[in-house]
């Protein structure tokens, strides 16, 4: 017998939550395989089994916190050809068991072979986890997955019968159902954050717009030759990031922090990017992106990405940045006032593209318009560096021609 323990987490980092067991008692297990996922305060981590064998005693339920190097489980002798022995008191605490790390559509659709935010999900957009295909680490479904089935099922005939069947919560008012879900650790992370960062900062978010149409025209013509050169799709971060970080250059205070008495200014841009994740919104850090080509930038966006959605994303990648760049747009948001990520001192919120009205040399045309806001700490930043800052950006963006020459 062999024990599983939680492996070292990162600095600073001494426990974590069970969010899910990727491995039934009695199942083979490989050198190496992950047998289990934790929720830390910033990222998904699973947990390899450290020898091949079988899946023996889980220690601990979904949702439990778990110290750094406690025993959460055993692996047992074996190739899992027979039937795994009945689990002994100290295991009962765990509630029927994940998937296997291959979840097809034809496996296991209860609700136990899914992760607490997929099940919610599920629940919500009440879809049959069955039919559905994972993209997540060793075919596992994401609450992504379930969205993206949500969205393409059909809608149910007019005369379908189920709705009819229950008429009873109607009339009696008293089957409303509620139920009560802990928190994640990364959001209970998150709201912590975000109210400290309300409760320090001395908060303001100025807004401008700006005219995509140059971007647009570049992208549209050069994207072909740019995937097939660099082996990734051409996106408007790629632009962002460039004129966020020569902004940066012009306005240093915006990226700067204030540490106690002292303001720390950075002569490098880290540029933190939000990333959709199943478990929440994840903040990797694009390192030294001043240095960085268009290429390089989109290329590391799309790995973020991608890692996020299979919660393969490091902590070190989590940590520090200087300047934070969130896309609510690609959710339809029209316009928002960002939140900083403390302790950096401003964050870019970038939103939808729609065609509006503009007057151009005296006359009214329709150009594809973005608003920007940027949300800053009135403490260290003025209002004439936020504003001069959007300009500049917004110079960039409409001329990108101002990247190429450092304008």
């Amino acid at each position: 017998m062999t024990e599983v323990k939680v492996p070292t987490l990162g600095e600073s980092i001494t426990e974590a939550t069970l969010g899910e067991w990727l491995k039934k008692p009695g199942e083979p297990v490989k050198a190496d395989e992950p047998i289990a996922s934790l929720e830390t305060d910033k990222v998904s981590v699973e947990v390899p089994s450290p020898v091949a064998g079988v899946m023996g005693q889980q220690l601990f339920a979904v949702g439990d916190t778990v110290n750094v190097d406690a025993v959460i489980a055993t692996i047992e002798a074996g190739d899992g050809a027979a039937a795994a022995p009945a689990p002994t008191p100290a295991a009962a605490p765990a509630p029927a068991p994940a998937a296997s790390p291959a979840p097809a559509p034809s496996g296991d659709a209860g609700p136990a072979a899914l992760s607490p935010s997929v099940r919610r999900a599920v629940l919500e957009h009440g879809v049959d986890p069955s039919s559905i295909q994972g993209t997540g680490r060793d075919g596992r479904i994401t609450k992504d997955d379930v969205v993206a089935a949500a969205s393409a099922k059909p809608t149910a005939p007019a005369s379908a019968p189920a709705p009819a069947a229950a008429p009873a919560p109607a009339s009696t008012g008293g089957d409303r159902a509620e139920e009560r879900v802990r928190m994640t650790r990364v959001r209970q992370t998150i709201a912590k954050r975000l109210k400290d960062a309300q409760n320090t900062a001395a908060l303001l978010t100025t807004f401008n717009d700006v005219d995509m149409t140059a971007v647009i025209e570049a992208r549209t013509k050069y994207k072909d030759l740019f995937e097939k050169k660099h082996g990734v799709r051409l996106g408007f971060m790629g632009f962002f990031v460039k004129a966020a970080c020569q902004a940066l250059k012009d306005i240093p205070s915006v990226n700067a922090r204030i540490d106690g008495e002292e303001i720390v200014y950075h002569d490098y841009a880290d540029i933190s990017v939000a990333v959709s994740a199943p478990q929440g919104l994840v903040v990797p850090v694009i390192r030294d992106a001043d240095q960085m080509s268009v290429a390089q930038v989109e290329k590391t966006i799309g790995d973020f990405g991608k890692r996020a959605k299979d919660g393969s994303l490091k902590m070190d990648e989590m940590k520090g940045g200087t300047f934070t760049i969130s896309n609510g747009g690609v959710f339809g948001s029209l316009m928002s006032t960002p939140i900083i990520n403390p302790p950096q001192s401003a964050v870019l919120g970038l939103h939808r593209i729609e065609d509006r009205p503009v007057v151009r040399d005296g006359q009214v045309v329709v150009r594809p318009m973005m608003y920007l806001a940027l949300s800053y700490d009135h403490r260290l930043i003025d209002g004439r560096e936020a504003v001069t800052f959007l300009v500049a950006l917004k110079n960039a963006i409409e001329d990108p021609t101002r990247l190429l020459i450092d304008l």
